[in-house]
């Protein structure tokens, strides 16, 4: 490793400290500012537009389906972003982006156009992609960012043995359903077990927190810094290379 590296990696190592301490102080804040309470699940009614994804769910369940036929050209989690390899491992967790902390991939949304149109309509989304789980994984305890975001799942492909496929979000267990929509706050400790031997996919998707006026503030404030931040940028960088393997992958197998 070169001086250059070294340097890279102390100043990330550092930033990425003192990053949690101001976002842990700012969090107290936003969750005082939380216009739909600070409960680790959420019922779905607080965001009436999941109504309009599980009225469609089959139409993206097709694309999916698309999608899959080149699984093995998709990203593992972790080779889109680095920090993720302690929850990430091998390609036991796949990815299909269609956002990453705001910014379109229009590639994949134009490979997904019903997908992508759903999501287009949302007020302040954050991230979104196919999240893409292999037999008899665990995704380890882990917490998100920042609460300033809500996260939902829709249940697009739901192992038989749908009890031993679950995700923990602090105390409350919740389980999957095909066409059905779960809502939490990830910035709670969460883990995700699929003990079955077949793969679990859902459509997860990031908004920002209901807020009063200043927590708004605050939030855009906070999330434009993490856009601005190695995270998010090395993330970026990695997301176009995989859309250039991926492109190279089917015009290979086109030929």
């Amino acid at each position: 490793m070169t001086f250059s590296d070294r340097f890279r990696s102390f100043r990330r190592k550092h930033v990425k400290r003192a990053g949690k301490f101001l976002i842990a102080r700012v969090s107290r804040f936003i969750a005082s500012q939380s216009l739909i309470g600070n409960q680790p699940v959420f019922d779905k009614s607080i965001f009436p537009w999941t109504a309009d994804f599980e009225a469609n769910w089959e139409k993206i369940r097709a694309e999916l389906d698309e999608v899959l036929k080149v699984r093995e050209a998709l990203p593992a989690f972790h080779e889109i972003s680095p920090d993720q390899k302690r929850i990430s491992v091998a390609d036991h967790w796949k990815t299909f982006v269609f956002y990453g902390f705001g910014i379109r991939v229009d590639a994949n949304c134009e490979r997904c156009p019903e997908t992508a149109r759903l999501l287009d309509r949302l007020p302040d989304i954050e991230n979104a992609w196919f999240s893409i789980l292999a037999p008899g994984y665990h995704i380890p305890p882990h917490c998100g960012p920042t609460n300033g975001i809500i996260r939902i799942h829709l249940g697009l492909i739901v192992p038989r043995e749908r009890d031993k496929c679950r995700i923990r979000v602090d105390d409350r267990i919740l389980h999957w359903d095909e066409g059905k929509c779960i809502v939490f706050d990830d910035y709670y400790e969460h883990e995700v077990w699929n003990d079955t031997d077949e793969q679990r996919v859902v459509l997860f998707f990031d908004v920002d927190r209901p807020l009063r006026p200043w927590g708004r503030f605050v939030n855009r404030l906070m999330i434009a810094g993490i856009k601005r931040s190695a995270y998010v940028r090395d993330a970026q960088k990695r997301l176009q290379l995989w859309e250039d393997k991926l492109r190279n992958y089917k015009a290979d197998k086109a030929a």
